[in-house]
């Protein structure tokens, strides 16, 4: 049995189809998502987003930087915050990005812009862990 997936970001949509499963980061953690789960609603934390389409073929990967998904028993929304393609990640942007995070965190901050760095840190360690595991 599968079930209606998308996936939309702030920029643009990046997935809309028939799916058997998806696997996403939680708040509470990692999760999959079958056909006729129970309806919730949970925020996303940066990582892989796992997607494998009906019909079988090779499981697509997407990077969600944080945001909201909706389950619900014949639909599957995530509400991304950032998201791109595992493909389209640049590790050298990834790493800059990262760079820049650490920098920034070893000088004084207020609690609001330390908490800022932090997820920004993050993000950017997620998305070199899922573009250097999809390369190699």
């Amino acid at each position: 049995m599968s079930y209606q997936l998308r996936v939309v970001s702030v920029e643009r949509s990046l997935f809309e189809g028939e799916v058997d499963f998806m696997v996403a980061n939680g708040a509470e953690g990692e999760f999959g998502v079958l056909s006729r789960h129970a309806p919730m609603m949970t925020i996303l934390k940066p990582g892989p987003l796992r997607i494998q389409e009906t019909g079988g073929g090779p499981e697509q990967v997407l990077f969600v930087g944080g945001g909201f998904v909706e389950v619900l028993p014949e639909r599957v929304t995530v509400l991304a915050d950032v998201a791109e393609h595992a493909e389209e990640i640049s590790i050298e942007a990834a790493e800059e990005a990262r760079r820049r995070a650490q920098e920034k965190l070893a000088g004084t901050l207020s609690a609001a812009e330390e908490t800022e760095f932090q997820n920004a840190l993050a993000m950017a360690e997620a998305r070199l862990r899922l573009a250097r595991t999809r390369r190699s």
